[in-house]
């Protein structure tokens, strides 16, 4: 090998490409976006991109990772709200506005990314089945603290209801990748969260 090309510096950002990778994921799922179309997204040549992210199944895990840290950085931030139903409120709400986001593809990269794969996709589907499972266990738990705290009455199940919150927070994504506009589905946030158990403290929002 010529030992002027080893070790020569990358001339893309690959910051960047990736954020452009991210968006062909998020708008074709990641059996519907070939590397032609993530490489011609991304302004790099194929042996480019396995040089600096490895082979696609490295770079949609990189792209989901960048999509939690960025579209969908609301749903950790409601976490730490201080109210149960406040939580529920901003991930429904931030449902709602990162679904539909003028500028950016409808629905949730996590959502759709690989529901409908076959057998090459299945990577994908078991990566995102795991990170959808990842936050409703971080949400049961939230959810358990509040009923700890007497903020949720203590016979609600957080299990439960932490999947009712996040069924409707991933029905949500689909209806806006079905075309379904911002204020039709917020008015549903919150009929959603008219359905929420009485509790200590009835603060937050979506009222």
């Amino acid at each position: 090998m010529d030992a002027a090309r080893i070790g020569r510096p990358r001339t893309f950002d690959t910051d960047q490409a990736l954020q452009r990778a991210m968006v062909v994921f998020w708008a074709q799922g990641y059996e519907g976006a070939s590397l032609t179309d993530l490489t011609n997204a991304m302004g790099i040549t194929k042996t480019s991109m396995y040089a600096a992210f490895g082979n696609k199944e490295e770079l949609f895990r990189k792209a989901l990772q960048l999509y939690t840290e960025g579209p969908a950085a609301y749903g950790p931030a409601a976490l730490e709200l201080p109210t149960a139903r406040e939580v529920a409120a901003a991930l429904l709400a931030g449902s709602v506005r990162a679904t539909t986001q003028p500028g950016c593809p409808a629905g949730c990269l996590g959502v759709q990314g690989s529901l409908a794969a076959g057998e090459p996709g299945r990577p994908a589907r078991d990566t995102l089945a795991a990170w959808r499972e990842g936050f409703v266990a971080r949400l049961r738990g939230r959810f358990q603290r509040a009923v700890d705290e007497g903020d949720l009455p203590a016979d609600v199940d957080p299990g439960l209801l932490a999947r009712y919150v996040m069924t409707v927070s991933n029905g949500i994504a689909v209806q806006a990748a079905g075309g379904v506009g911002h204020d039709e589905l917020h008015v549903v946030a919150v009929a959603a969260m008219g359905q929420w158990p009485p509790s200590a403290v009835r603060t937050g929002g979506l009222d």
